[in-house]
């Protein structure tokens, strides 16, 4: 039977006070809906509708790229007029399943039971127990402990508000029964909407058997309505990633100072200090070391590197045993080759660098080819650019560069040359030159010093 999923993303999220829509608000450096429309792909959903209202058009936007059906409703009328909207896309012969774009982590393991349930023409239900479940829709049984009703909070009594398992909203089941249900809601309630919890007692009535299941982490089926549950939910995701890491081997100075916004890879004997940061997609190596405060992004990072306190990487590539920072920060398009050093207070910028090649201090590399084994002087500029364009600096082999030097591109430092501190290289350096480039010392003997002069 085949799957189809709802993905309910219509609210507004007024408690958010954002113009953003809620949904598109983030957890672990992606919207907590993509989360959502993530694990959905993890079930290999032929079909994944996403029902669109308050700032549908940022939703799209935002989700556009993907293989997703977008649903609109135009009155925020309940759960079940919102999944009902969705009902045109689907298989009449298959299983839905009903998510919400505010609930972003809930395991692929927990919904595939669900879905398991429905295609044995059952309903699967996904309930939590709570200490505190105010707010929530009670989950009501009968004598014999079967699920007969779910009763909303403002609609309970007070029995039923003593009831300490509800309602998630996440449930599975057969395509046919939705087809039947939800036309037969009612809005007679005191919200005056059209609740979905309500085919529960519909499925009671007609003999179709709930089985109701719990995930394993109450976090799974937290929603987010403001800031303090969004921070909450990050936290709780941050250390499950740490806890993921720690698993693989990655040995973590402190997991509750650890930020992944996105995916991290590591291989063996990886040390991550305290304070960093991973956005995108980064991949460490073996025998990796992170110093505290360092943030990566989209890069990869070579066997036995050593990134050092306070330095910044993005869209770059290092080969093996690399030597960084600290307060390095790595531009995009910078690569680097085996053996490299890049000191601190050192900018590289679409720069290839050469094996065993050095550039230690206080310098900027842009738009630059560098070859092996060169050292780079402090304070050291490729002057890439005129205002208008950038323009190429490439330096060979072996060649060395003066401190405190400006190579003015475009400009060629051939293999062994010498370029003298100080210098303004405007032209070519042939291999093994030495150039200096700088004006003429002038010692003056008999000068007075300034004095500060009487008031």
């Amino acid at each position: 039977m085949s799957l189809d999923v709802i993905i309910l993303a219509a609210g507004q999220g007024s408690r958010m006070k954002s113009k953003k829509p809620k949904v598109l608000h983030g957890i672990g450096g992606k919207p907590m809906v993509q989360h959502v429309i993530d694990c959905a792909l993890e079930l290999d959903a032929p079909r994944i509708h996403v029902v669109v209202g308050h700032g549908a058009d940022q939703v799209r936007d935002a989700l556009g790229s993907q293989a997703l059906k977008f649903v609109l409703q135009a009155e925020q009328l309940g759960t079940g007029h919102a999944v009902a909207q969705a009902l045109e896309g689907t298989d009449p012969d298959g299983i839905s399943l009903v998510l919400y774009g505010d609930v972003p982590l809930t395991r692929s393991e927990t919904l595939r039971e669900l879905v398991d349930i429905a295609r044995q023409d059952k309903l699967g239900l996904l309930t939590v127990k709570l200490g505190d479940p105010s707010g929530y829709g009670r989950i009501i049984r009968t004598e014999a402990g079967q699920v007969a009703a779910i009763v909303e909070h403002k609609d309970a009594s007070e029995a039923q508000r003593a009831v300490s398992e509800v309602n998630t909203g996440i449930l599975a089941l057969p395509t046919h029964l939705l087809i039947d249900w939800l036309p037969r809601l009612s809005s007679n309630n005191a919200q005056g909407e059209y609740y979905l919890t309500d085919v529960i007692a519909m499925a009671a009535d007609q003999g179709v058997l709930i089985e109701a299941i719990q995930p394993e982490f109450e976090q799974e089926v937290q929603g987010v309505n403001n800031r303090q549950q969004q921070a909450e939910l990050e936290r709780w995701y941050q250390l499950r990633e740490a806890q993921r890491l720690m698993n693989q081997g990655v040995t973590l100075r402190d997991p509750l100072r650890l930020d992944v916004r996105g995916n991290l890879s590591a291989g063996f004997d990886v040390v991550i200090d305290i304070n960093c940061v991973f956005e995108g997609q980064v991949q460490l190596g073996n025998d990796v070391t992170i110093g505290p405060n360092c943030h990566i992004s989209d890069a990869v990072i070579g066997d036995g590197c050593h990134i050092k306190a306070n330095s910044v990487i993005e869209q770059a590539q290092l080969q093996e045993n690399c030597d960084i920072g600290p307060f390095a920060r790595l531009r995009p398009g910078s690569v680097l080759a085996a053996g490299v050093k890049v000191g601190n207070f050192v900018e590289t910028k679409k720069a290839r660098i050469g094996e065993g090649s050095k550039v230690s201090h206080l310098s900027y590399i842009g738009d630059a080819q560098i070859g092996s084994d060169v050292n780079v002087g402090a304070g050291t500029i490729t002057c890439n650019y005129d205002g208008v364009n950038k323009f190429q600096t490439e330096i060979g082999d072996g060649a060395f560069i003066g401190s405190n030097s400006a190579l003015v591109a475009p400009v060629k430092v051939g293999a062994g040359a010498t370029v003298g501190a100080g210098s303004t290289i405007t032209k070519d350096v042939a291999d093994d030159q030495l150039s200096v480039a700088r004006g003429k010392q002038r010692n003056l003997e008999n000068w007075q010093r300034p004095v500060k002069q009487k008031d």
